[in-house]
C-alpha cells in the first residue's frame, strides 16, 4: 500500500528540498508545497520507469565517489596547467573509444556522465549497439592509457555497484 502511495520516497525528499531552495525559504508552507510536489511527481512518473535500477550502496559507492572527487580535482588543476602553460603546438588532443563491459542503462549513463564531469575528457557518442563510448581528451598522447585507466578507476567500480 505504501509502495504505491511513495514509489520513490527518495526521490520525495529531494524534490521537496529542492522546492524549498528554489524558494529560498524554510516557511512550513513552502515545505508543504515541496512535499507535495515531492509526492504527486514521482506518482506521476512511476508508470515510465517500472524497472527500478539496483545498485549496491555501501563500500563500492563510497569507494567509487571518493576517487571520482579526487580525480576531479585533480583533473582541474592538470587541465588548468595546460590551458595556461603548454603551448597550442604540444596539446594532443586524442579521440578514444572505451570498449564497455557494462550492459546495464543506468551504469552506462554513469559512465558517461563520469567521463565528462572529469576535466579534459568529454563523452561524445555512444555506439548503435551500446558497446563502446567515443572520448574526446584534450591531451593524450597514449590514448590506450587513456582508456585502460577509464576501465580500470570508473568502469570496473560501476560493474561492481551495478552489476
Amino acid at each position: 500500500m505504501m509502495r504505491n502511495l511513495l514509489p520513490r520516497p527518495v526521490m520525495t525528499i529531494w524534490l521537496a528540498i529542492a522546492w524549498t531552495m528554489l524558494n529560498n525559504s524554510i516557511a512550513p508552507g513552502t515545505w508543504a508545497m515541496g512535499l507535495i510536489i515531492g509526492m504527486i511527481v514521482p506518482f506521476l512518473t512511476a508508470p515510465y520507469a517500472p524497472d527500478r535500477p539496483t545498485m549496491r550502496v555501501g563500500w563500492p559507492l563510497v569507494e567509487f565517489l571518493a576517487v571520482l572527487i579526487w580525480d576531479i580535482i585533480l583533473a582541474n588543476i592538470t587541465v588548468a596547467g595546460q590551458v595556461l602553460f603548454m603551448p597550442n603546438a604540444r596539446m594532443r588532443p586524442a579521440w578514444v573509444v572505451i570498449p564497455l563491459d557494462l550492459t546495464r542503462p543506468e551504469a552506462i549513463t554513469a559512465l558517461s556522465a563520469t567521463i565528462t564531469m572529469t576535466p579534459g575528457t568529454l563523452t561524445a557518442e555512444m555506439s548503435t549497439d551500446g558497446r563502446a563510448l567515443l572520448v574526446h581528451c584534450l591531451h593524450a598522447p597514449n590514448p590506450d592509457a587513456v582508456r585502460d585507466e577509464i576501465k580500470s578507476r570508473y568502469e570496473r567500480r560501476l560493474k561492481e555497484i551495478f552489476e
